[in-house]
């Protein structure tokens, strides 16, 4: 799993390059997360799989963290 300490990704984006942060705690990360998949298909079995159960982690922390609210 990736965090802003671990992320290749991160270090990889440009000086000038926009990016867009989904954080755990966001109600519609997981989601955003699943129409990524679905609009990738292409990317490779190990991406898609990562990137699944990254949404499957985000539904579980968003879950745990709306009910300590």
């Amino acid at each position: 799993m990736a965090t802003r300490h671990n992320s290749l990704t991160l270090n990889k984006v440009g000086d000038h390059e926009e990016i867009f942060v989904l954080r755990a705690q966001d109600a519609s990360a997981p989601r955003s997360v699943i129409l990524w998949i679905a609009d990738n298909l292409h990317a490779s079995d190990e991406k898609l799989r990562e990137a699944f159960e990254c949404a499957l982690r985000m539904r579980k922390h968003a879950y745990s963290y709306s009910c300590d609210s």
